[in-house]
């Protein structure tokens, strides 16, 4: 895949002066719009996860006419239900230490310093409003004997600001989100379009104006028009075929705004969850997430022997390898999940791996339980075991859970400026379909921390500087027009294959073949391997593949193959930008750029840049780059011992 270095690209927006004082200076030189010119404007949020599920509720209070679009049933199914452990925020409840500039530097180290520090120094001023916003919601977060609420450690910090609610917080924040749509909803403001996909983005003289959408029970093609456009459809993991997502996650409406002209950032960037239960067999179609705030008490270990087969419990103290607690004593078994994941690899890769294939360590609660007894093991992560219990038919209590990396979160994304707008006017991407705030590597219960920051707090804002411009007049109807017949010939060239593979298969081989190159470590031969064998499997997928049924109906078939060819060529785009970054940071790790230890060796002067990619309408692929520049945090080689 070729591509060419086109002019430096820079954030305007970031207001400069001392750090703690740029969100205030934002929001006040930030245009308002009043609130009888706010019913005249139209807004447009794809996805109702907790980012676009609290934007479209806070827009709709706000005056602004919304319309939500989701592919699920009800906004209630969107992934961030499936989120366990906890949401950060710089409270300092505990008295430990924590701060809004500890959380700072803790994820801009966390992220191997490749985040831009206005971004994440905001995300941390944010953190401390949104569990005010929470709890007043009703959001049922896990208190202390006393009624206050508790909080829990999670990986790459020393203090405890994770606040939780068992291991269910994302279904409980999204349901206090979704009740505030409903709200809005039922007040008129927000009209609500589930089982709706979006196939296209509407560009109008060069501004965002509108959605190409499948009404997916029907299959008729519908356009959307507005004055802005809001994209908040999650991540692209599972282009990997095998991740923690749910199986509908995909990057179909972030490529397509691609596709007209939005930058693509650090595509490269993937997060590897070091707690999952490992893979049984051929048959399975996504894994499992075991949540990070397991980590708090469960001790991970491995036999000091290789190939040593016995159960568990048969293996004495001396003869186990508590790896992360002896490699990394500061942090021991919270480390990042980067580190966590390439450190569970290697010992898994020298032999001492457990279970099926040796590909597995253990997560051992014994001395836990027999610190704090069951009942207060049950009481903080009851509903974890549970879920283990029913998969893998063995009982945390007794025997040690058995984890393994799998592909969970992306921290690549759509780049957008300070105010979240992407290099389309009008269009504005949040929470983990953007690029913005995590660098090379999330920490660990900051996914939702950043789409209820950017739904609540920051996009109500910065998109209103926008609109007070509006509205925008007419659409073109020749853009229109254009977008609609691309979206119908790509369904039809779909449909008229009529080849002997399911999408499925394609997808599969797709994500094995991406796992094996492009994953936890990636080397210039396995990257250039990738690069030849995806544009072949391309090529057979649009002459082989079979979607059965019709496009006049429910087809779940078509669905999954309009996204199965989408994660074609993010896969090319992914290969391409993690073979030019020859260091390795975080989440990227390049086996050629490693310390004598075996950890991610980073090159600044060459790579503290964000990358962000351009499709032009030629087809062309250009790399823009974005100097990251700290005056706040020192670039100094992560240590977590």
């Amino acid at each position: 895949m070729k591509y060419t270095e086109g002019s430096e690209i820079r954030d305007t927006k970031a207001p400069a002066g001392p750090i703690e004082e740029r969100w205030e200076k934002r929001k006040f030189s930030a245009k308002l719009v009043n609130p009888a010119n706010k019913r005249k404007l139209n807004v447009i949020v794809v996805g109702t996860g907790l980012a676009g599920g609290s934007a479209a509720a806070t827009l709709g209070e706000l005056g602004y006419n919304v319309k939500s679009f989701c592919y699920q049933d009800t906004p209630r199914r969107a992934h961030s239900i499936a989120a366990q452990g906890g949401i950060n925020a710089a409270k300092n409840y505990r008295g430990d230490g924590d701060s809004i500039y500890r959380l700072f530097y803790d994820t801009v180290k966390g992220g191997d310093f490749r985040a831009r520090e206005s971004n994440v120094y905001r995300l941390a001023q944010v953190s401390v409003n949104i569990i005010d916003q929470a709890v007043a919601q009703g959001v049922p977060f896990a208190r202390e004997y006393g009624g206050l609420l508790d909080t829990r450690s999670f990986g790459g910090a020393q203090v405890s600001r994770t606040f939780y609610a068992r291991g269910q917080t994302g279904q409980q924040l999204l349901l206090g989100a979704y009740q505030a749509l409903e709200r809005q909803i039922a007040a008129g403001t927000v009209e609500m379009h589930t089982r709706h996909e979006m196939l296209d983005l509407i560009v109008s003289d060069g501004r965002a104006r509108g959605v190409i959408v499948r009404d997916m029970v029907t299959g008729e093609i519908e356009r959307h028009l507005a004055d802005a456009v809001v994209l908040a459809t999650g991540g692209y993991g599972n282009v990997f075929f095998l991740s923690t997502n749910a199986k509908g996650c995909n990057t179909t409406a972030i490529w397509r705004a691609h596709e007209r002209g939005a930058y693509f950032a650090n595509p490269c960037y993937t997060q590897i969850h070091p707690t999952c239960i490992p893979v049984s067999g051929e048959y399975q179609s996504k894994l499992t997430l075991m949540s990070e705030s397991l980590r708090n008490d469960g001790r991970v270990w491995v036999p000091l022997r290789k190939d040593d087969d016995r159960a568990p419990g048969d293996i004495p103290e001396e003869e186990r390898d508590y790896y992360l607690e002896r490699i990394y004593p500061a942090f021991g078994n919270l480390v990042p999940r980067d580190i966590a994941s390439r450190a569970a690899k290697n010992v898994c890769d020298e032999g001492r791996g457990v279970g099926s294939g040796g590909l597995g360590v253990y997560l051992d609660f014994r001395d836990a339980i027999g610190r704090l007894g069951r009942d207060a093991v049950e009481k903080k992560y009851g509903n974890l075991f549970e879920m283990y219990e029913r998969i893998t038919g063995e009982n945390p209590y007794d025997v040690p859970m058995r984890i393994y990396p799998a592909v969970h979160y992306t921290m690549g994304g759509l780049w957008v400026d300070y105010d979240l707008q992407s290099t389309i006017p009008g269009l504005f991407v949040i929470g983990e379909a953007n690029f913005s705030d995590h660098g090379a590597n999330r920490l660990g219960a900051s996914a939702l921390m950043q789409g209820l920051a950017d739904g609540y707090f920051v996009l109500p804002t910065t998109i209103g500087d926008y609109l007070a411009n509006g509205p925008y007049g007419e659409v073109d109807e020749e853009a229109v027009a254009e977008a609609e017949i691309k979206v119908r010939t790509r369904i039809d060239r779909l449909m008229s294959v009529n080849g002997t593979r399911t999408p499925d298969s394609f997808h599969r081989e797709l994500g094995k073949l991406m796992w094996d190159y492009c994953g936890m470590e990636r080397t210039e031969e396995s990257l250039r391997k990738a690069l030849e064998r995806i544009p072949e499997l391309r090529e057979e997928f649009w002459k082989n593949v079979k979607v059965s049924g019709t496009a006049e109906e429910l087809n779940q078939v078509l669905e999954k193959a309009g996204r199965v060819a989408d994660f074609f060529d993010l896969a090319e785009l992914m290969c391409l930008d993690a073979l030019v970054r020859t260091e390795s940071c975080g989440g990227h790790f390049r086996a050629e750029s490693q310390d004598p230890d075996g950890e991610a060796l980073r090159d600044d002067e060459h790579f503290a840049h964000v990358s962000a990619w351009e499709r032009t309408p030629s087809g062309e692929t250009v790399l823009h780059k974005e100097p990251l520049e700290y005056e706040y945090v020192k670039m100094t080689q992560r240590s977590y011992k």
